[in-house]
């Protein structure tokens, strides 16, 4: 098989594991057809775009989190090339999701022993995600975390960031919207909307895992009030596996719905990553239209 690996040197992983030298090797050793690799002083989604469009390249071997996998999917999403995944980041959600090995020698192995997979994709006013998107208080809290990412920030940051985190379990704002799904409008406040590619599994030890990745659907979870008392309810709730049916939490189905609110833009995080979206905000499904290598002796995301 000829591929084409991009590895994201940012990923969080990369400071402690394998160098993409080290990564380039191990592929060529396992006796793939390495096609010459974009420049890696060039943007990520540039050298994404460039390694799809090589002639004869059957997949884009890309090394990071998801966040890095979300700009490959942005890239790939509809396309001929398909995406192998070597996980070397902090979560490595999606991995997981598709039974991939989180150690680089068995992620090689699926790259080449594997099989391909369509997935579906999400968007919100064409930005991709492909585990989740969530907007409220989750986002708000994470935009601080972007602040020390790659740094090490010893006590006092850490100081810092835990005060930032509980300024916001106290009286923080929530967002006034309108909701729109079906043709249906409802206006609410909350202090959490978070949309799942498809939907999370409920069991013991299944946290952020989901139960299928091609189901062509789109789940809401909301939350219209989310005081510290049941924000700790919600967590021990996820590590006991029962926690859809907790109070103050909805949960609704959709293929594609509109959020408006009266902001200009709203602060959201895909698959992790934030980004700042023009209001109103639509999404939508893509079934089945990201073609990943997963591993062949097991049926993926089910």
């Amino acid at each position: 098989m000829r591929i084409v690996l991009v590895a994201n040197g940012a990923s969080g992983a990369f400071a402690a594991g394998p160098s993409p030298a080290e990564i380039r090797a191990r592929l060529a050793a396992a006796g793939f057809d390495l096609a010459p690799e974009p420049e890696e002083s060039l943007p990520l989604a540039e050298r994404l775009r460039q390694a799809a469009g090589m002639q004869d390249v059957e997949a884009v071997a890309v090394a990071g989190g998801d966040g890095t996998l979300n700009c490959a999917a942005s890239v790939l999403a509809g396309g001929r090339v398909a995406l192998g995944i070597l996980p070397l980041g902090t979560m490595n959600l999606l991995a997981k999701d598709l039974g991939i090995p989180l150690d680089l020698d068995g992620a090689v192995d699926t790259l080449r022993t594997g099989r391909p997979r369509a997935v579906d994709v999400g968007r919100v006013n064409g930005h991709v995600f492909l585990i989740n998107s969530v907007l409220g208080m989750p986002a708000r809290m994470v935009r601080h975390r972007e602040g020390f990412r790659g740094r090490r920030i010893g006590l006092p940051g850490l100081l810092r960031l835990a005060l930032a985190t509980l300024r916001h379990l106290g009286p923080y704002p929530r967002l006034s919207a309108v909701l729109s799904v079906g043709g249906r409008r409802t206006r609410m406040r909350l202090r959490l909307l978070a949309v799942i590619n498809n939907d999370y599994a409920e069991g013991p030890g299944q946290i952020l895992e989901r139960t299928r990745v091609d189901g062509g659907g789109l789940t809401l979870y909301i939350a219209r009030r989310l005081p510290p008392w049941r924000l700790a309810r919600l967590a021990l709730g996820f590590g006991l596996g029962r926690w859809r049916d907790l109070p103050g939490l909805e949960r609704r189905g959709a293929t594609r719905f509109a959020l408006s609110a009266g902001r200009r833009a709203l602060r959201v995080m895909n698959d992790g990553e934030i980004r700042l979206i023009a209001s109103p905000l639509r999404y939508r499904l893509e079934p089945r239209a990201l073609t990943v290598i997963v591993p062949a002796a097991r049926e993926p995301g089910r």
